[in-house]
């Protein structure tokens, strides 16, 4: 098959464009820079120059292709409406370009907050609309179901962790350095998913090749693993006091990811692993933690 990946040298894209390749699939990759092209074209795949602003770039990589994973997004949390506009505008361009053909659009998305209980796959997304947050675009590429596209979410736990992340989890790893203090929010009780990035990557092949239109898939390998669970483990990495910040105290200590971490999002995956026979493999984030690597790159910073 081949596939256009948006996010190809990213994080959570530069392990599927491998894992999409050692399967026999064809795969372009979206490339915003020279260093992003040398990166993809060094993974075996083939650089298609462009950016998520360029969606004529956009427009004629998906038109190439048998199918679309959309795994790029523009994490700018000073501006977050900012991003969510452009995420809408990337969905629709995709969409419009796959409408009548059938082929697949596998997009990321994420797990979102069901006060009281855990998310599970057959319940629909709270956002939907350009004011939404990334821009209502799971609610916007489901539409595309009824014009003949065949579009899959690819709900991603809000940390994808592993050796050399640079995501969520490093950025709490750098707040607790500065303050000297890693912390949790309240009584650390809420609950935060969690899934090593090549369990992630694998999922995302099993989607493409399997999952039918308007599916749902938890990218999800911890359903919650307590917040004050990962202060501590961060704390005694960085050899730093664990204590709790008052939620009032919260945006002031964390900065913008202070939300985030307050947040309680447990996610199941026992339907994406019944489906799709995806079991997740890799270090749990406390382990990848125990490990040392997430220090290692806060100390070179």
């Amino acid at each position: 098959m081949r596939v256009f990946v948006t996010g190809a040298s990213g994080w959570i894209g530069s392990a599927v464009v491998p894992e999409l390749i050692a399967a026999g699939h064809e795969v372009t990759g979206l490339a915003r820079s020279e260093g992003s092209a040398e990166r993809i074209s060094a993974a075996g795949a083939r650089p298609h120059p462009g950016s998520l602003d360029d969606l004529e770039s956009i427009r004629s990589g998906a038109a190439a292709a048998d199918a679309v994973i959309h795994l790029g997004f523009k994490h700018d949390f000073t501006d977050y409406a900012a991003s969510g506009r452009t995420e809408r505008a990337v969905v629709q361009t995709i969409g419009d370009e796959l409408a009548g053909s059938g082929r697949g659009f596998l997009f990321a998305s994420g797990v979102a907050a069901t006060p009281g209980r855990r998310l599970t796959e057959e319940d629909p997304s709270p956002y939907a609309g350009p004011e939404a947050p990334r821009g209502g675009g799971e609610a916007l590429a489901f539409e595309y179901a009824e014009r003949d596209v065949r579009p899959v979410a690819l709900r991603f736990a809000p940390t994808v962790h592993g050796a050399g992340d640079h995501g969520f989890t490093a950025v709490l790893v750098g707040v607790a350095r500065e303050r000297g203090v890693a912390a949790w929010i309240g009584d650390g009780e809420n609950r935060w998913p969690a899934v090593h990035r090549l369990d992630a990557a694998r999922l995302v092949r099993l989607a493409l090749e399997q999952a039918p239109a308007g599916g749902i898939v938890h990218a999800v390998g911890e359903e919650g693993i307590p917040t004050r669970s990962i202060a501590e483990a961060i704390g005694d990495g960085l050899g730093v006091p664990s204590a709790s910040i008052a939620p009032e105290d919260a945006a002031e200590h964390f900065g913008w990811i202070g939300g985030f971490f307050g947040m309680d999002i447990p996610a199941s995956n026992a339907l994406t692993r019944e489906r799709y026979g995806w079991t997740p493999s890799g270090p749990t984030l406390l382990e990848d933690l125990a490990a040392g690597s997430y220090f290692a790159v806060a100390a070179a910073r």
